[in-house]
């Protein structure tokens, strides 16, 4: 008997499928397979049809489907959300016009903060008040949401949010509202700030109660669409979705605050990205992914993936953006993926994005009109990816469109065609390096450290130069690297952050509390968890505490273990933070220790089936498909050898200079590096950088 599990990512161009076979008696995984279709924005749950219809699965076969998208950031990006009011605070009516002090833009006095997703005459206030450690000072009479409701009624509002001051200590006043507006306008959608967020900093929490109320209809929508689409094809398994934080979801959950899927498919990638590493037994892996827009990068040390609550939107040199205050994987993201285009400013200087050419007209080698050429395109001219199998050999490279565009870059430069396309792979390279940087050397982190495993249509394209740049020693290319994304769904877990902001001096003398706080915060997500089917004995928790020197402003997260603190632990962990805190900064201080917030990650297992091995005989000469002058700039143009990747197996090695071709992507090995295959099938390319002591 066989099972079939399954997982799609659905991105602004394509939407993906990765789904494989799992033999009952063995547990194991096999035949694992991948399938791209065009996405389909006006009903996005045909375009995941599409895909398992191109990939012959019989959805009554399915037991587990994950499921990812970008259907909320896009409806944010595009103000495509519903008309959205708030109720707050008296005297807080402003709180989203008012913002944060910072202009990125500093220099400009004329700066326009952005505006909120919520206007001002859509703002309502309401009287209750409590003080900052929960105590009611001003009682709340529900009786005052009459008028309000009414207003908002005659305005056509399809979804409110509630976010009074200081209910991250003490939801109590939410509670009320929300039960009060469910009784009499149960059709409307409502969130309140507690249901996604436990933690201070009142601008932050009222923009995500907002932006979450300003999508939840649409994400209900389209959740209910696809679960009908299941339904209607016989499927009668389990149903998640991947959020922002690493973890899968119940569907049902997510509905009821989808703000937390923001980031879903990056984030998914990441997942992946660590579950591969305890497979193959690298805990430091520098998670990269380039996709045909952007290039997308992340740490996990030690095998624990990077969390951050302080998630931004629309961010950049010019604008402050839309905080979100709800778990993400800590991301860099820029603007340079295959689709980058390369251009020349008014001052005769080359970049490379972060305009893009997009799907369509997309890049000039796909034939379809566009002029301007991109990183793609580059690739091609210096012979690194086959004209003749392009895009795993759907088309046939417009070489000849190619030439010209890059004549058309170099002479603005006083450059020939090659040596424009060599600028282009430089700048782009160049860009990603920096990125690089931020999420390593910039936070603490050396990259010397670290494995570089890199995925997406382009990541393998560009990885060994980047980790031969920055002394990284290993890059892994992982099987199915083009949609490893979405196979990342498959690895995952539930999940779901539990926080709370309790400010209290770290001391011995807080240590009951402590652990009462923890072990509180444990039982409330078992509870949840329990209240949905899933045993006790399958979860299971990560606790950080976010601790900080007495009289400064952000903090610096700690691992704790267990929830029974004792006096001794106190003492350990006010060491860890001191060891932690120079990590970042480079020096300590003698301060006391302030305890800001409580942050308990609650698990539960999902069964994973082994992944089967693949062959382990063969030669590496079957895989060779020709040979080819590759242009590999400094070391110059070399005859390669081109392998099928499809061919390889397990133990089989051979050094570079070479191209490994797969149906989704192009690894480019450089001359020295050493190549190993290991027994899933995933590429371990040793560079010339040396390990340091």
């Amino acid at each position: 008997m066989k099972l079939i599990r399954a997982a799609s990512d659905i991105g602004g161009t394509f939407t993906d499928l990765v789904y494989y076979t799992v033999d009952v008696k063995s547990g194991l995984a096999t035949d694992i397979k991948a399938v791209k279709t065009h996405t389909t924005p006006a009903e996005f749950q045909q375009g995941v049809m599409d895909s398992f219809d191109k990939a012959k699965v019989n959805l009554n076969e399915v037991k587990f489907f994950a499921h990812g998208s970008t259907v909320v950031i896009n409806a944010l990006t595009e103000r495509k959300g519903v008309k959205t009011g708030l109720i707050t605070t008296q005297g807080f009516r402003d709180i989203l016009e008012i913002a944060r002090g910072n202009r990125p833009d500093f220099f400009n006095l004329q700066y326009q903060k952005p505006e909120p997703f919520i206007p001002r005459y859509l703002r309502h206030e309401i009287q209750e008040r409590m003080d900052h450690k929960g105590n009611i000072l001003t009682p709340i009479d529900t009786q005052d949401l009459l008028p309000i409701l009414k207003a908002f009624k005659e305005e056509g509002v399809e979804a409110i949010a509630v976010c009074f001051l200081h209910s991250y200590i003490n939801p109590l006043h939410e509670e009320l509202v929300a039960t009060f507006i469910n009784k009499e306008w149960p059709e409307v959608a409502l969130v309140a700030s507690h249901q996604i967020s436990r933690e201070w900093r009142e601008y932050e929490r009222t923009n995500t109660a907002a932006l979450c109320a300003y999508v939840q209809p649409i994400a209900e929508k389209y959740l209910t669409k696809m679960q009908a689409a299941l339904k209607e094809r016989e499927f009668d398994g389990s149903f998640y979705v991947m959020q922002s934080n690493g973890g899968i979801d119940t569907v049902d959950a997510v509905k009821k605050t989808p703000i937390s899927i923001v980031e879903s498919g990056p984030a998914s990638g990441v997942l992946g990205a660590a579950a591969l590493g305890k497979l193959i037994n690298e805990n430091n892996i520098i998670a990269f992914d380039i996709g045909g827009t952007t290039a997308k990068c992340s740490l996990i040390d030690q095998g624990r993936v990077n969390i951050t609550n302080q998630y931004m939107i629309e961010k950049d040199d010019l604008s402050a953006g839309y905080p979100v205050m709800t778990p993400v994987v800590d991301i860099v993201e820029i603007g340079n993926g295959g689709g980058s285009i390369g251009w020349v400013d008014e001052y005769d200087k080359m970049h490379v994005g972060p305009q893009s050419a997009g799907a369509f007209p997309g890049p000039v080698a796909y034939g379809n009109g566009g002029t301007e050429p991109t990183t793609t395109d580059a690739n091609l001219m210096l012979g690194r990816i086959n004209p003749n199998y392009f895009i795993g050999g759907e088309i046939t490279a417009d070489m000849e469109a190619v030439r010209k565009a890059f004549e058309n870059l170099g002479n603005k430069l006083g450059l020939t065609a090659i040596e424009a396309a060599r600028g282009v792979i430089q700048l782009a390279n160049h860009n990603m390096s920096n990125a690089l940087k931020l999420i390593s050397i910039n936070k603490g982190y050396d990259p010397r450290d670290f494995a570089l495993l890199a995925f997406g249509g382009g990541g393998s394209m560009h990885a060994c130069t980047l980790a031969a740049e920055l002394n990284i020693p290993k890059v892994i290319i992982p099987a199915n690297a083009s949609v490893f994304s979405a196979w990342g769904m498959l690895m995952s877990d539930l999940r779901r952050d539990y926080i709370r902001t309790q400010p209290v001096t770290f001391g011995v003398e807080h240590a009951n509390a402590i652990s009462n706080t923890l072990s509180a915060m444990q039982s409330e997500a078992i509870e949840a968890y329990e209240k949905e089917g899933v045993q006790k004995q399958d979860i299971y928790f990560e606790q950080l505490l976010e601790m900080r020197y007495t009289g400064q402003e952000h903090t610096v997260q700690v691992n704790v273990e267990g929830s029974d603190i004792s006096s001794e632990y106190i003492i350990k962990l006010k060491a860890n933070f001191n060891y932690e805190y120079k990590k970042k900064f480079t020096y300590e201080l003698t301060n006391a220790i302030e305890l800001v917030s409580y942050k308990v990650t609650a698990y539960a297992k999902v069964d994973r089936p082994s992944l089967a091995k693949i062959t382990s005989s063969g030669l590496i000469e079957d895989a060779l498909k020709e040979t080819r002058q590759v242009d590999f700039d400094r070391a110059g143009i070399l005859v390669t050898p081109i392998y099928n990747r499809d061919l390889f197996f397990a133990g089989a090695t051979f050094s570079g200079p070479a191209i490994i071709e797969e149906s989704g992507s192009t690894t480019v090995v450089l001359p020295n590096q050493q190549v190993l295959v290991d027994d899933y099938g995933n590429l371990h390319i040793e560079t010339e950088a040396t390990n340091h002591d």
